[in-house]
């Protein structure tokens, strides 16, 4: 029991004490100086920080679909497909990211932009749409084993049925297959939503000037000097997230 509290006390006591120090009225954050809402106000002032979050979430949603696209489409592959050509190197290049440094697939990833800049003699800006192919790269390596493994305990009996009674494999996987897993898929969609959101990294090596990502501009703030606003920012997203998590719960809850 001593140690579950001290690990809990680990894990929630850095938040706890951001979210209070996001009331602060000291500028520094360092000493507390009285209660304040004043850098909330603030932080909608901050073009740059706003800018951030909504580059952050337009590649996240954009990676975060792709990756279950095609995730969900390599997963049925090895799972449905039992021998083809291929099979064990495919299977492995899928897993890669999960067991290879960022700062390796970084760099990877820059020097296939820029061979494929020198290849085909165009400039590839580097930018939203280089850092929403990097980040589905990584994150399709998740949502292909929650995708597998769901896949792979899933009643076939029900997909064999559809079949007897005429209907086409391409039907049966949209209207059989797909709501069946669409708990896998949309676990999948949020487990990879969260790694884009959170990635620095990766982004670090594909992005370019004026499309800087939400923990890209944080970790150049905190370098010099934390603003309070990172802190009101912050504790913004913590709360949506309790929230949402409660309601999912709440709702879960009820339909038992």
């Amino acid at each position: 029991m001593f140690f579950m509290v001290l690990g809990y006390a680990f894990l929630y006591l850095p938040i706890i004490s951001l979210v209070v120090y996001s009331f602060n009225d000291s500028y520094g954050g360092a000493v507390w100086e009285g209660f304040s809402l004043k850098w909330y106000g603030a932080l909608f002032h901050n073009n740059r920080l706003i800018e951030a979050t909504l580059t952050s979430l337009q590649v996240a949603t954009y990676s975060a679909t792709l990756a279950v696209l095609l995730g969900t489409l390599a997963a049925a592959a090895l799972v449905r497909i039992k021998r083809f050509r291929g099979r064990t190197i495919f299977s492995v290049l899928t897993a890669a990211p999960l067991v290879m440094p960022e700062i390796i697939t970084g760099l990877s990833l820059l020097l296939l932009f820029v061979a494929f800049q020198d290849m085909l003699g165009i400039n590839i800006h580097r930018g939203i749409g280089t850092v929403v192919i990097a980040h589905t790269t990584l994150c399709i390596a998740y949502v292909i084993i929650i995708v597998r493994t769901r896949l792979g305990d899933m009643d076939r009996s029900l997909e064999e049925a559809a079949l007897d009674l005429g209907a086409k494999p391409l039907k049966v996987f949209l209207t059989v297959t797909l709501p069946i897993i669409s708990p896998a898929l949309l676990s999948a969609w949020l487990l990879a939503f969260a790694l884009s959101m959170d990635d620095l990294v990766i982004a670090s090596f594909t992005t370019g000037p004026g499309s800087s990502t939400l923990p890209m501009l944080i970790f150049a703030s905190i370098r010099f000097n934390m603003t309070p606003e990172i802190n009101a920012l912050a504790t913004i997203i913590i709360s949506f997230v309790a929230v949402s998590v409660l309601l999912a719960g709440y709702l879960l809850h009820r339909r038992k």
